[in-house]
């Protein structure tokens, strides 16, 4: 079954996608804040685009570790976007990036032509030190915020990898072949250059930075064997088969099916359904599994009808959790790699699963290809979009 469009002043298309590099924290972009990350990527998108700056409606924008202060607003001005231009800063943790462009999609659906640059960014290397206030006034520093009551548990996402491991029996093996497999697929996307065509360049200090540092060449299988349990004695979750924290900026263009038009655009990702779902809190990696289900399930579609799929992957363990409960095979996802090998830049991630998409559906050229980007959230939520790859003709 194919699902119905909207309306075409109202049917929300992804007409571009960015990003910029994905580095390591305090690696090769330690310098750059939030919004010095994400201006170059909404810079490019409007030159690519053809559009003026006045043309754009609202800029959307994720992001999770920040200081606070509407990143949106200040990267968009950095970026030399008028001041008529407002902002918006989204803050549902690893799922910001993702949600800041649902969030879009859905003001593109409410109709009016508009055009909204959305997506997200993390900079974990200047992220703001944060504390509570003791009785004293002195501060008591954190490493992360509380995300529900503590009668509910709230682990530690590591903690939180364990638990979905042993309730859904994902055994060490699978997640060290699994990582393997990501590292190996993002080295080889590199050496094809079929990332070149999604990644904004950053200006440093040091240079220029074109790339993303965190896929190995030299990983192996027995290298991974290595590793110790990194969070719970005895476990099967490693520092391997883990991701680690990255800085990185992702962003999009969305407009309606109609606008698209106008501007004289090939081809896009249309946005046709989107879901959002709470799951246990101890189980949080499996948010997305969920979100997932009752997206396909609205949309009267199976997981086989869906040829591409990104899913943010935090841990091994939870993302062969959530596509085995999705019935989506691990060699299906992922194509050219994920987090496991990239990196994870929170507030960003589930924007640049939206510019893979876009790269790979462009690269397929292939119309009416189905696309699904699934993200695990803290606090026990997952977010899911659907998404399909059309031509678009006046």
């Amino acid at each position: 079954m194919t699902p119905e469009l909207l309306p075409p002043d109202r049917q929300p298309v992804i007409i571009a996608a960015r990003r910029t590099p994905v580095c390591r924290a305090n690696g090769a972009v330690k310098d750059l804040r939030a919004h010095q990350l994400l201006a170059p990527v909404l810079a490019q998108l409007l030159a690519e685009c053809g559009l003026s700056p006045e043309d754009v409606a609202d800029v959307v924008v994720g992001n999770a570790v920040g200081g606070g202060g509407n990143i949106a607003r200040l990267a968009l001005l950095e970026a030399g976007l008028p001041v008529t231009v407002p902002g918006l800063t989204v803050d549902r943790q690893c799922g910001s990036g993702l949600d800041a462009i649902v969030l879009a999609a859905r003001l593109v659906a409410s109709g009016g032509n508009p055009v909204y640059l959305a997506g997200g960014v993390e900079s974990i290397s200047t992220a703001p030190l944060r504390a509570y206030r003791n009785d004293d006034g002195e501060p008591d520093f954190f490493s992360r915020a509380q995300f529900v009551p503590l009668s509910f548990g709230d682990p530690d996402m590591g903690v939180a990898a364990e638990n979905v491991a042993a309730r859904f029996a994902v055994g060490r093996d699978r997640q060290d072949a699994f990582a393997l497999a990501s590292h190996e697929r993002a080295v080889s996307a590199a050496r094809a250059g079929r990332f070149d065509c999604e990644i904004t360049p950053l200006e440093t200090a040091g240079g220029t930075v074109n790339r993303d540092d965190g896929p190995r060449p030299g990983l192996n299988a027995a290298v991974l064997k290595r590793f110790p349990a990194a969070f719970v004695d005895g476990g099967t979750v490693t520092a391997g088969n883990s991701c680690f924290d990255a800085d990185a900026a992702s962003a999009v263009v969305i407009t309606s099916l109609q606008r698209a038009r106008g501007l004289g655009v090939t081809d896009g990702l249309l946005v046709l359904a989107t879901d959002t779902a709470g799951v246990d809190p101890e189980l949080l990696g499996i948010g997305a599994a969920v979100a997932g289900e009752r997206l396909l399930a609205t949309q009267c579609l199976t997981a086989a009808s869906v040829g591409l799929v990104e899913f943010n992957e935090a841990f091994a363990a939870q993302a062969l959790a959530c596509l085995d409960h999705l019935g989506i095979d691990a060699d299906r996802a992922n194509a050219d790699g994920g987090a496991l090998a990239l990196g994870h830049a929170y507030g960003a991630s589930g924007a640049v699963l939206v510019t893979r998409l876009l790269a790979q559906a462009r690269s397929t050229g292939q119309p009416g290809l189905l696309a699904l980007a699934l993200i695990s959230i803290a606090g026990g939520m997952g977010t899911a979009a659907l998404l399909r790859y059309e031509k678009i003709t006046g």
